[in-house]
């Protein structure tokens, strides 16, 4: 029993176990269980399983009605709760649950185009053109090849969550695995998707703190114009009622998150995990404003040194989850695109210890997230955010003595000098 033990804890310490071929067989197996059950919800929505005492949907609805209300030239009522259900409910069914829509008008342009299709239509479009170029982003941070790659990412539980939900966490992976691609490369490119992401304004919270710190002014130059050419895009399209109405309706949205009417077991954030836990909003407040504030240290720190790509690009990314204070279970697809970067880094120059069983644990942290929280006030999400983003610390300070080390033992090559011989 004791050998068994010691085998288990050196296992779970190196990782060894999880080799490729292990890692694909795991997850298809993970990825089945998931179609399967995606289809038993998809007929549990449509009244198949059990009668609904009223009817269900998705997220995506919300997305769908600000289309069409665009559509229509009165894109402002977007911000009008009523006008906004009402549009609901007509591209779906009477009695449906609200669904808030809380995005700058930007996002509109593109609900607009999707609000041309029907319903289904679009949810289909949505959701298999945002997850296609999700998945090749990460393959590509990952470096690998072929299509068995592609049976991980999609197993990874938030993709199932997001899809399931009618979320757009799809589309943010993408445009932030894509912009950490590129960023070295090509700045300029990155910087316009890091731009593109002014749909999810909060998302780019770290980003200006990365640039600035590497000195990355093509990029920031990139964004800059990504932002101004899709807000004016915005206002010249909708109208400047459609910013005027948004601004006013974010002022007052903060309360919907405080009071709980979004469920506290839903947040990824350390506002949420202190809400869940019985704090009080002000504790709450003081707990997330400490983990952002070390977050951007940390980001300012790692970018500014100029380490290896995949430790700057990991740690935004999971600094970002730990950032900012509103952040739920389905965008933790953007903790994929940091586990994208430590399996990257750790093929590149190897996994630390423990590594590989921090990764899996936060692998699987989605399925349980909802469950724990409610059931017993656990935030598997959070707790899951912060090892993502301590290995990145850990990752970023070995990578720092690593270098200080070796400029400490560099000595100068001697050089031999002659002097001219005179005849």
């Amino acid at each position: 029993m004791q050998d068994f033990r010691q085998r288990l804890w050196i296992g779970l310490e190196s990782g060894a176990w999880m080799n490729r071929r292990r890692i694909v067989a795991y997850a298809g197996i993970l990825l089945a269980f998931e179609v399967l059950a995606f289809l038993f919800v998809v007929a549990g929505t449509y009244g198949l399983v059990v009668p609904l005492d009223k009817p269900n949907t998705t997220d995506f609805v919300s997305f769908y009605a600000a289309g069409s209300l665009a559509d229509s030239g009165v894109a402002q009522a977007t911000y009008d709760h009523a006008l906004h259900l009402a549009a609901e409910e007509k591209a779906t069914e009477h009695g449906i649950g609200y669904v808030l829509f809380v995005y700058p008008p930007v996002f509109m342009l593109l609900c607009g185009a999707l609000a041309r299709l029907p319903y289904l239509a679009a949810f289909t479009v949505f959701e298999g053109a945002t997850l296609a170029p999700a998945m090749l982003v990460l393959r590509r941070i990952i470096g690998e090849s072929g299509w068995s790659a592609f049976v991980p990412l999609l197993a990874f539980p938030a993709v199932a969550i997001n899809i399931g939900m009618g979320q757009n966490a799809l589309l943010t992976a993408a445009l932030f695995g894509g912009a950490t691609l590129l960023i070295d490369r090509r700045p300029l490119v990155a910087g316009l998707l890091f731009g593109a992401l002014c749909y999810k304004p909060h998302f780019g919270l770290l980003i200006p703190v990365a640039l600035v710190a590497a000195g990355q002014w093509r990029a920031i130059v990139g964004a800059a114009v990504s932002v101004v050419t899709l807000v004016s895009l915005s206002i010249i399209t909708l109208g400047w009622q459609s910013w005027a109405a948004f601004i006013v309706a974010i002022t007052g949205s903060h309360t919907i998150y405080e009071s709980g009417q979004v469920d506290f077991a839903a947040f990824v954030s350390s506002f949420g995990a202190v809400r869940l836990m019985g704090g009080s909003p002000e504790l709450a407040y003081a707990v997330q404003g400490t983990m952002s504030v070390a977050a951007a240290a940390l980001v300012a720190v790692v970018w500014r040194r100029g380490l290896s790509l995949p430790t700057r690009a990991a740690t935004l990314a999971a600094a970002t989850l730990v950032a900012l204070p509103l952040i739920l279970f389905y965008d933790f697809m953007l903790a994929a695109v940091a586990m994208a970067w430590l399996m990257r880094a750790g093929r590149e120059g190897g996994f630390m210890p423990w590594e590989k069983t921090v990764l899996l644990t936060v692998f699987v942290a989605p399925l349980l997230s909802r469950g724990f929280g409610s059931s017993f006030h656990l935030p598997i999400a959070t707790m899951a955010a912060f090892a993502l983003f301590g290995l990145c610390a850990v990752r970023a300070y070995r990578e720092l003595r690593t270098a200080e080390s070796r400029r400490a033992s560099y000595r100068p090559p001697l050089i031999e000098t002659q002097s001219l011989a005179t005849s």
